[in-house]
């Protein structure tokens, strides 16, 4: 099951945690068109991802005023990202790594709002139990990004392996369940949606995200110059999408028949795509996004593993310091109970 929505086409070979290559030639460029109003809604751009869903679910409750906030579906990241430079949305829901991508090829982003941590979503599998000393030599299939590499040096440094020590096979994460069907590689690092097919086929798990914490992460990301603009809109969204997840909590049966459709699953499957998935509340937000706090060391971590991986070789010789504005939580409410 692939999160795209009726009205978009899928693009083959592109997927979530696909980083985007050119960015750094498209810079942090302006918009496209003038608008004549004074103040026009904050644009937010979306791919399909369970998370990610909740502002369409606060769309559709009636708590996301349109006036203030319009949201823009794109069928990947890497078309989120690109919209982003040329200033055709002022925000988008990201992974970290992509909002670190985004920074250092110039587009000015700020974070200011967790919408979960993977915690078991992302996992990777073989046929049949096996030690992770057994893994020298082996095909282990990986997207090429910082997600896979993150997944790839937690399994290697548990099993005591160097990166010479196993054979990578390429691949996209929309491929992963068909790789590990078909054999073209020993091992897949998967994600969900892709991991549950993995395991129904008889996938054994060898290592998930819950041994490399606060690492994979997807985020609200907002160009900078919008914090001061638009705050209210800003404060809106996010009101929005906190009362969206709590109305998941206190009424999962009306939330999954609502979000069924664009997740393109039966409702009784939603709970399945949110699987391994950690979803911070306002209190959590608030500790994750303080200066210094968690996602400023999970930041400095994923910026230098994505140096050493090579992965910011084309935005960059050198990986910039991790600026000190990158997080801001003032947009978040004050009480849990507050209305959009």
């Amino acid at each position: 099951m692939t999160f795209f929505p009726p009205t978009l086409v899928p693009m083959s070979g592109l997927s979530r945690r696909q980083l985007l290559g050119g960015l750094l030639g498209l810079g942090a460029g302006g918009s496209l068109t003038a608008c004549s109003e004074p103040q026009p809604p904050l644009r937010l751009g979306s791919i399909v991802f369970p998370t990610y869903e909740y502002a369409f679910l606060a769309r559709e409750l009636g708590w996301l005023d349109e006036r203030e906030v319009r949201l823009i579906e794109l069928p990947a990241n890497t078309f989120s990202l690109r919209a982003l430079a040329a200033g055709q949305i002022d925000a988008c829901q990201l992974t970290l790594d992509e909002v670190l991508t985004a920074r250092v090829a110039g587009i000015d982003l700020a974070v200011v709002m967790v919408l979960d941590i993977s915690a078991g979503a992302d996992a990777i599998y073989a046929r049949e139990p096996l030690a992770l000393s057994r893994l020298k030599g082996k095909r282990i299939a990986v997207e090429s990004g910082a997600s896979g590499a993150l997944m790839l040096e937690g399994l290697l440094n548990a099993a005591g392996l160097k990166a010479s020590d196993i054979q990578t096979v390429p691949i996209t994460l929309d491929r992963s369940a068909e790789v590990f069907a078909s054999g073209e590689a020993d091992v897949v690092v998967s994600a969900q949606p892709w991991a549950s097919r993995i395991e129904a086929g008889g996938g054994v798990r060898l290592f998930d995200s819950r041994a490399i914490p606060n690492l994979i992460v997807d985020v609200l990301a907002v160009r900078r110059e919008k914090l001061a603009s638009q705050p209210d809109a800003l404060r809106h969204v996010v009101a929005g999408i906190l009362r969206a997840r709590q109305h998941q909590v206190a009424q999962p049966e009306d939330a999954s028949r609502r979000m069924s459709l664009r997740l393109q699953v039966a409702p009784a499957q939603v709970p399945e795509v949110f699987m391994g998935l950690r979803i911070p509340g306002l209190a959590e937000n608030r500790q994750l996004l303080a200066r210094g706090g968690t996602m400023q060391q999970s930041a400095t971590q994923l910026l230098r593993l994505m140096h050493e991986q090579g992965l910011l070789r084309r935005l960059g010789n050198l990986p910039p310091s991790l600026p000190d504005d990158l997080f801001d939580d003032r947009y978040l409410p004050s009480t849990l109970g507050m209305a959009p």
